[in-house]
């Protein structure tokens, strides 16, 4: 596919110029560097082909000024040379690559701090090719350098960050944001924090699908029901077994509810009930228990009954007429 570019009058197009420019380069230039600077900014759009003596000319400055310029321009990473001429560089990239670059000059400790930065600029460079197509915009820059700063993220994870809402369709910023919190407030720091994390939630996911096919839901669960679930595998550190035994208790319920599995599951982790055996060792003295109530009760109703009757006889006699 070839892409043509819609050509304007000269009067109507105008050459951008990087703010970086003028913050980190221009005081640092003097007059004819700058003018050497603008006018190749300005050639390069159209591809022209000039030679230095023409642009001596053109620019009106001394041939070994226009040589010096170059070479200053060049040392400062600006232009690189090739055979045939030079190519402008991108100055928001130098500036990006200098934050991650390694200075020698600095103590071990800070080499280090740059070290690392180094593999900052390659995850960097590698979000920008996998998924805004090489052209991401430079806010994001910021932002990512913001998020390894307060996230702790590793390289691989701050990838990962951007696979994951990639593959949800929500690369926006806020979108993110949220799942970079969420991480954060799972203590995911390393790719081996984001396994353990990924191999969690994808067990809650099963578990809550499970869950909700034993109770005959098939619509999404709500934000709550979701919560009690959570609540039961994560802070009760409860499997599915234990929480099948309370399923089971629900057959006998026309609808039942969460709040009541939730009772009787919080009841049991009151009770410091750990295990499946842990539960039905105490169902079954509950169980137990009843039972022995209910004989109890049978037995006392007896005792009632046989006394009535004892006292009934009594009356009887004692209300006999004496011939």
């Amino acid at each position: 596919m070839k892409l043509e570019k819609n050509e304007k009058s000269l009067i109507f197009s105008s050459t951008e110029i990087p703010d970086v420019f003028f913050t980190e380069y221009m005081c640092e230039a003097n007059g004819d560097c700058i003018k050497v600077y603008l006018c190749m900014l300005f050639l390069s759009k159209y591809d022209k082909d000039i030679k230095l003596n023409d642009l001596s000319k053109k620019l009106n400055i001394p041939l070994n000024n226009i040589q010096t310029a170059l070479a200053f321009w060049e040392e400062k990473g600006v232009l690189t040379k090739k055979m045939n001429g030079y190519i402008l560089n991108d100055l928001q990239e130098i500036e990006l690559h200098k934050l991650y670059s390694p200075n020698l000059t600095l103590s071990a400790e800070d080499v280090q701090k740059n070290e690392e930065s180094k593999y900052r600029a390659k995850a960097i460079e590698c979000i920008n090719n996998m998924y805004f197509q090489g052209v991401m915009s430079p806010a994001w820059y910021s932002d990512i350098d913001l998020w390894f700063k307060k996230y702790e993220f590793d390289e691989q994870v701050m990838i990962s960050l951007f696979d994951y809402c990639f593959n949800k369709s929500a690369l926006h910023k806020n979108y993110v944001t949220a799942v970079a919190d969420a991480w954060h407030k799972s203590n995911i720091k390393t790719y081996e924090d984001l396994e353990a994390y990924s191999s969690k939630q994808e067990k809650l996911a099963k578990m809550k699908k499970e869950i909700a096919k034993k109770l005959g839901r098939y619509n999404p669960l709500t934000q709550f029901e979701d919560a009690f679930i959570e609540k039961w595998i994560l802070d009760y550190n409860y499997d599915l077994k234990i929480i099948n035994i309370a399923l089971k208790k629900t057959t006998s319920k026309a609808n039942p509810s969460f709040d009541y599995l939730d009772k009787l599951i919080s009841d049991w982790h009151d009770r410091n009930l750990k295990t499946e055996e842990d539960v039905n060792n105490f169902l079954s003295k509950m169980k137990q228990k009843k039972k022995n109530v209910k004989q109890l009760e049978k037995q006392t109703n007896y005792n009632n009954y046989e006394q009535r009757n004892y006292d009934n006889l009594d009356n009887l006699y004692a209300n006999k007429k004496v011939n």
